[in-house]
C-alpha cells in the first residue's frame, strides 16, 4: 500500500497554512504539486548545466542537449510509443492539440467531420472551432447519459464517409469520466478514421499504453505528473506526422534555409521550432522517475480508496448533488450543496484552508448540458489522505449549515 504521509514529506507546499488553517490542497486536477527532488534537479540544471541544445559543440550544451533527449526517450517508455521521434515537446496539453489542429488540419478539406464530446475542455473544443472557421469542417457532438459516461450508440451513428478524426478525452476534468478510448479508437479506425486523445487527467493517475489504446495522438502535461510547468508532450504515430506540415517556423525545424526555399528538419525537431524549455524539460524525467518509484498501480488504488471514501462522506451532506457517477470514474468530485453558488462555496472553503476548484472548469458546454453554471470540484492525488477527507466533509457539514 501506498504510504501517502511518507510521500508528503517530499511536498514542502503541503506544511503550509493558509488563513492559520492547514492547507488541504484538493486542486489536483488543475495542477499536481512539486516534490523536492524535482525542484531540486531544476535548480542544479540551472546551476550547472543550463546552455542551449542541440546547437553547440562545447561541453555544456552537450550536456543540457543529452539532459533533454533523456526526458523524451523517458516519455517513450513511459506511455510505450515505439519511437523516440514520435514524442514531440510543447508547452502544455493545449499546444498539443493546437498542433494536431493546426497542422494535420491543413490536410483536411471543407465537409471534412470531426467528432468531439460534449464533455471536452475547451481545449479540445476551441481548435477545431478555429479550425472549422478556417477551413469548412464540420464538427459532430457525442452526447452523455445521465451518469456522465458517454452515449456510445450516438457516437457509432455520427460517423459517415466524411468522418475523418475523432477528438476525445480520456478522462473529463469534471466528471472523472474514464472514456473507453480503445473501444474509440478501434470504431473509428474501422471507418478509416484518425483518434487524438486528451491525457491530461489520466497520465497521472493511471498507466497509459499509447499502442495498446491505438491512439494516433496523445497528449498530456508535466504539471499534472508532479513535474514543471509549461511541459507537456504530444505523441504522434510516426507515419502522421512525417507526412504533416510543420505547426510553426524558426530556429530547430529546418534542414536547409534559403530565400529560394526551405526544407525541414527529420522529426521530431520539425515540429519544435526555438529554443525549448530544455531545463524544465530534462526536470520532467525526473517527475516521472518520481511516479515509477511508488507505482502508478499504487497510486491510481490510493486515490480510488480516497474517491470512495469521501464520495460515501460527502453524500450524507444535506443537499449534496455529485455531477458525475460513471462507473470506475477517476478520483474527481464535483459537486453543489443545494442551490448555493458555487464561488460561495468555494470561498467559504478556501477560508477553512481547503484548495478547491470553482467555475465551469474551462467545460461549458457540458455545463450547459448539465443545466448549471458551475460547480466546486476536488480532486486527489497521491499525497492526500482519509484524515483530509474527514476534515473536508466537516467542513461541507459546516458550509451546508452557513449557506441553507
Amino acid at each position: 500500500m501506498l504510504n501517502a504521509e511518507a510521500i508528503r514529506k517530499d511536498f514542502p507546499i503541503l506544511d503550509r497554512h493558509v488563513y492559520g488553517k492547514p492547507l488541504v490542497y484538493f486542486d489536483n486536477t488543475a495542477t499536481s504539486q512539486t516534490p523536492r527532488c524535482v525542484v531540486d534537479d531544476i535548480t542544479r540544471m540551472y546551476y550547472t548545466q543550463k546552455a542551449n541544445v542541440h546547437r553547440g559543440v562545447h561541453c555544456l550544451s552537450q550536456e543540457a542537449t543529452l539532459s533533454m533527449e533523456n526526458t523524451r526517450r523517458r516519455v517513450r517508455e513511459f506511455i510505450n510509443a515505439s519511437h523516440d521521434e514520435e514524442i514531440i515537446f510543447t508547452r502544455g496539453t493545449t499546444e498539443a492539440i493546437n498542433l494536431v489542429a493546426s497542422s494535420y488540419g491543413q490536410l483536411l478539406q471543407a465537409g471534412d467531420e470531426i467528432i468531439l464530446t460534449v464533455m471536452e475542455h475547451h481545449s479540445n473544443i476551441v481548435p477545431w472551432q478555429l479550425l472549422q472557421q478556417r477551413s469548412g469542417i464540420v464538427i459532430k457532438v457525442v452526447p452523455i447519459d445521465s451518469d456522465g459516461a458517454l452515449d456510445m450508440d450516438t457516437f457509432r451513428s455520427l460517423f459517415s464517409e466524411r468522418t475523418r478524426l475523432v477528438s476525445v478525452c480520456h478522462i473529463s476534468n469534471v466528471l472523472g469520466t474514464v472514456n473507453p478510448v480503445a473501444e474509440i479508437c478501434d470504431y473509428a479506425h474501422s471507418h478509416g478514421a484518425l483518434v487524438c486523445v486528451d491525457g491530461a487527467q489520466a497520465v497521472p493517475h493511471l498507466k497509459v499504453d499509447v499502442q495498446a489504446i491505438g491512439a494516433d495522438f496523445y497528449a498530456f502535461s508535466s504539471h499534472k505528473m508532479y513535474g514543471p510547468t509549461g511541459i507537456g508532450i504530444l505523441y504522434g504515430r510516426k507515419e502522421l506526422l512525417e507526412a504533416m506540415p510543420p505547426y510553426q517556423g524558426g530556429g530547430e525545424m529546418i534542414g536547409h534555409v534559403s530565400f529560394s526555399g526551405t526544407t525541414w528538419a527529420d522529426l521530431p525537431y520539425k515540429f519544435e521550432a526555438g529554443t525549448p524549455d530544455f531545463v524544465d524539460a530534462s526536470a520532467f524525467k525526473t517527475a516521472m522517475d518520481y511516479m515509477d518509484n511508488i507505482g502508478i498501480e499504487a497510486i491510481a488504488a490510493h486515490e480510488e480508496d480516497l474517491l470512495e471514501y469521501a464520495t460515501e462522506a460527502m453524500n450524507k451532506v444535506p443537499g449534496m448533488r455529485i455531477f458525475g457517477t460513471a462507473p470506475g470514474k477517476s478520483a474527481i468530485v464535483s459537486f453543489l450543496i443545494g442551490n448555493a453558488h458555487h464561488y460561495d462555496t468555494g470561498v467559504l472553503l478556501d477560508r477553512m484552508g481547503f484548495a478547491v476548484r470553482t467555475g465551469h472548469h474551462c467545460a461549458q458546454p457540458l455545463m450547459e448540458t448539465l443545466g448549471i453554471e458551475g460547480t466546486v470540484r476536488a480532486s486527489f492525488a497521491m499525497y492526500n489522505t482519509r484524515e483530509e477527507v474527514d476534515a473536508f466533509v466537516a467542513a461541507l457539514h459546516k458550509v451546508a449549515a452557513m449557506l441553507s
